[in-house]
């Protein structure tokens, strides 16, 4: 895409939560297009299957509620099964999105994904990449979406994005413009949603000087 066209287009700031994600999409002079939930799997499958049915497979957890036995081998084709899942959830998501956006969309800022093991198996082995490899999952198939669309992706750091949409506005923090930009489209405008928008002012374009 041209940098004319480029400045012209709309970023989408993203937190996952579970299976699901919360988009929040902004113009390029941050006026606030759209906000909305999609669900990233159908009803039915486990939200955390790297997590819960991983870990029984392999021994862990096994005394809390709901837990059952499976091998190795089931578990890993449940990951594989959400996978595929999270994947069509995610380019039906984000194809709703950009078909309602009175603008075109170029860029998208997800979270950014700490390193994982290269395989499910080793992903579910690992007791620390357990506890995480579900959720970089989905921000997985929300970007490879995304990049299937054409936009950029961008990955943020949670700890800095709110600094960094300061920077990008030019202003000290971003309280007050998030607390209005909620109010001028009502609840519900929870600390995910201010989220998601600080990633998308952060991710924009840079204004070209005058």
């Amino acid at each position: 895409m041209a940098r004319g066209r480029t400045q012209r287009a709309a970023t989408v700031g993203v937190v996952e939560h579970g299976n699901s994600a919360v988009l929040v999409t902004l113009s390029p002079g941050g006026e606030l297009l759209d906000r909305r939930r999609i669900d990233l799997t159908e009803p039915g499958l486990p939200t955390h299957p790297h997590h819960h049915e991983g870990s029984w497979a392999v021994g862990r957890y096994l005394n809390t509620p709901g837990a059952r036995a499976l091998s190795l081998a089931e578990a890993v084709a449940l990951v594989e099964r959400v996978h595929a899942s999270a994947a069509r959830g995610a380019r039906e998501g984000l194809e709703a999105l950009a078909a309602l956006v009175p603008v075109p969309i170029a860029r998208i800022a997800i979270r950014a994904c700490s390193p994982l093991p290269p395989t499910v198996e080793e992903r579910i082995a690992d007791n620390r990449a357990q506890t995480f490899a579900d959720s970089v999952m989905y921000r997985e198939a929300l970007a490879t979406a995304a990049a299937g669309r054409g936009w950029s992706v961008h990955w943020y750091e949670r700890e800095r994005v709110f600094r960094d949409a300061a920077v990008a506005l030019g202003r000290e923090d971003i309280d007050a413009f998030l607390y209005a930009m909620g109010r001028s489209i009502g609840p519900p405008w929870q600390a995910q949603h201010k989220l998601a928008a600080a990633a998308a002012l952060a991710a924009a374009e840079p204004k070209a000087p005058p």
